[in-house]
């Protein structure tokens, strides 16, 4: 039996109730901001110096325009990587400022335009903050089930991306990410596939209990 994406749906919807965002945000700012912090940073990490740090002191994107490079990476420092973020999160403010009057736009096209902001940053903004379906944001949890469940052969997120979003009915865009990354955060982990417990252990293609290798290990020509 081959794994759907609409076998997915049904078998994840009762397993999660995922929120959009698994950042904690106030304000499509907060969230964009959030998501550029996100990057090789855990959403544990980036939820505590949000609350904590950013959220009290920074409201508009005017807040984080005028304040200095240096302040805000002393802010944002266990974050990682954080000169290109606090030099992405200020340039962008100051577009938006320029473009936008402050506003975070609702088109992935302008979104994209943004310093510091991909397909995956606008792709998630757009659906938790805006309830915009434009793409599939595709992190390492998603990458990794689309290969293991034999959604998808590609080995990049943008081919991960284009297949998934051929397989999904556009509404569905933005839960299927969701759903996946809370399936991949409790069951499927990087690490150790719990096929034991999850409810895909009869079909999926990457079972180890039906002695199937890894397919996030394979090279995709080596497989139907």
């Amino acid at each position: 039996m081959t794994i759907t994406i609409p076998l997915v749906l049904r078998t994840l919807r009762k397993r999660h109730t995922p929120p959009r965002a698994f950042l904690q945000f106030r304000t499509p700012l907060d969230l964009l901001v959030a998501t550029i912090l996100s990057a090789q940073c855990t959403d544990a990490r980036v939820n505590a110096v949000t609350k904590d740090i950013l959220y009290p002191k920074y409201r508009t994107a005017k807040d984080y325009a005028s304040v200095s490079q240096r302040e805000l990476e002393h802010d944002i420092h266990s974050c990682g990587t954080f000169r290109n973020k606090a030099k992405h999160i200020r340039q962008m403010c100051a577009l938006l400022i320029k473009e936008h009057k402050g506003e975070v736009p609702e088109t992935l096209e302008a979104l994209i335009r943004l310093p510091g902001v991909g397909r995956k940053t606008a792709s998630v903004v757009l659906w938790a903050a805006f309830g915009i379906s434009e793409g599939i944001a595709v992190d390492t949890h998603v990458l990794r089930l689309a290969r293991r469940l034999g959604l998808s052969k590609a080995h990049t997120p943008e081919g991960v991306e284009k297949d998934l979003m051929c397989k999904t009915s556009r509404k569905d865009w933005g839960v299927l990410t969701t759903l996946l990354i809370s399936h991949g955060r409790a069951t499927c982990t990087a690490r150790k596939r719990q096929c034991d417990v999850c409810p895909f252990r009869s079909t999926c293609p990457s079972s180890w209990i039906a002695g199937k290798k890894d397919r996030t290990r394979q090279d995709p020509r080596s497989y139907p």
